[in-house]
């Protein structure tokens, strides 16, 4: 066999690229830590599952669909978004979940020597998708665990071409209000793309916060990010969109792959947006349920804890992030690390049903015992 260099066609910044190793598959992992139940706190997932119509749509969906290709451009998703919001059909492009149009944006607005902005501890996908993509990421810290604009104006120049906003953050759940958004858009003066990550919009119950669908109408310059992965319980189908001009979505478009977004995910939007009502109040209320309970067991200990909006909540540890993942692993509970995101020491925990939160903390409670 003849010696072959890899190395020498592969780019230097994708060979400067750290590799993501999602984690195993939940029965691996409860092999491995010899456990007989895992509860999933670690995804950010919403635990009621999806509303009741999808449900229904699942159940349907027989094998008589899958050798047929899926609708392209989600042509009926689009017009039931467009319904919703009141916009054009034309102006929604949806995506294999939220990172496949992330990365559709960038391609669309990015060339050589271009730079994205974003913040230094929000979604790593931003950062992620520009560098493996040959881009600058200018990464600015955050402030009282919030996007700093003042910042992020700071550091823009003529090669800047989007600026992502995590609103609200994850993982830290602040968000910037109504007057901190539109004073931003403002100064930006369409100089470069920005865009609005809303993926946790619908756990804000809070007046001042933005919503950038109404943005849209004064901001040319403006594309919303939303998913169904997260309030609509659809993470397992990886169904994301965006919402923009016609004449923007219509150049992300151009570097979009048709028939990435499959037929059941499809119809199974449509379904979760006919009942959303009631539904996302039933999340909001066993989400408000579930911080309740970590807020009191947290300040009882004088533990320090980062608690905003969104289905999450952040812990600072006297151990280490990942000594207590195993610990708690053992205990048949999953939580996220959080050096990755540069929050070394913290833990990330998803808010689900009473009983669960009750027996993380429970097995919280053992493991500090146990290693303090």
């Amino acid at each position: 066999m003849f010696d072959f260099d890899l190395k020498h066609l592969v780019p230097s910044h994708i060979q400067a690229f750290e590799t993501y190793y999602p984690s195993k598959p939940d029965r691996e992992l409860m092999r491995l830590y010899g456990v007989d139940h895992l509860h999933r706190l670690n995804n950010n997932e919403n635990a009621l599952g999806p509303p009741p119509e999808v449900f229904d749509v699942v159940q349907r969906f027989s094998a008589g669909n899958v050798p047929v290709y899926p609708n392209g451009d989600c042509f009926d998703l689009r017009q039931k978004l467009a319904e919703k919001f009141g916009k054009d059909a034309d102006q929604f492009l949806v995506g294999n979940g939220s990172c496949e149009v992330i990365s559709s944006v960038i391609k669309a607005f990015c060339a050589e020597g271009d730079n994205i902005i974003t913040a230094d501890k929000t979604f790593a996908v931003y950062e992620w998708v520009a560098e493996f993509s040959g881009f600058e990421a200018r990464l600015i810290p955050l402030k009282d665990d919030a996007f700093d604009p003042e910042a992020m104006l700071d550091v823009m120049d003529r090669h800047t071409k989007i600026l992502f906003v995590c609103n609200p953050n994850n993982p830290t759940g602040t968000y910037w209000d109504s007057s901190t958004m539109t004073d931003f858009l403002d100064r930006v003066d369409n100089r470069a793309m920005v865009v609005i990550d809303e993926a946790y919009c619908e756990y804000v119950e809070k007046e001042d916060f933005p919503d950038g669908m109404a943005l849209l109408e004064r901001y040319p310059n403006l594309i919303v990010f939303r998913t169904f992965s997260k309030m609509y319980a659809l993470a397992s189908l990886r169904i994301g969109y965006l919402c923009g001009t016609r004449e923007a979505v219509d150049m992300v478009r151009r570097t979009h792959i048709v028939y990435s977004v499959n037929t059941l995910a499809q119809r199974s939007a449509v379904a979760a947006l006919s009942n959303d009502g009631s539904f996302i109040k039933q999340t909001r209320q066993m989400v408000g349920n579930a911080k309740r309970l970590l807020c009191e067991m947290l300040d009882k200990l004088g533990m320090t804890y980062i608690s905003n909006e969104g289905n999450y909540m952040m812990v600072l540890l006297p151990i280490s992030d990942t000594l207590m993942y195993r610990k708690l692993m053992k205990e048949g509970v999953m939580v996220r690390t959080m050096t990755g995101f540069r929050f070394p020491n913290w833990i990330r925990i998803s808010l689900v049903q009473l009983p669960v939160m009750e027996a993380f903390c429970k097995a919280f409670l053992n493991v500090l015992k146990k290693t303090t």
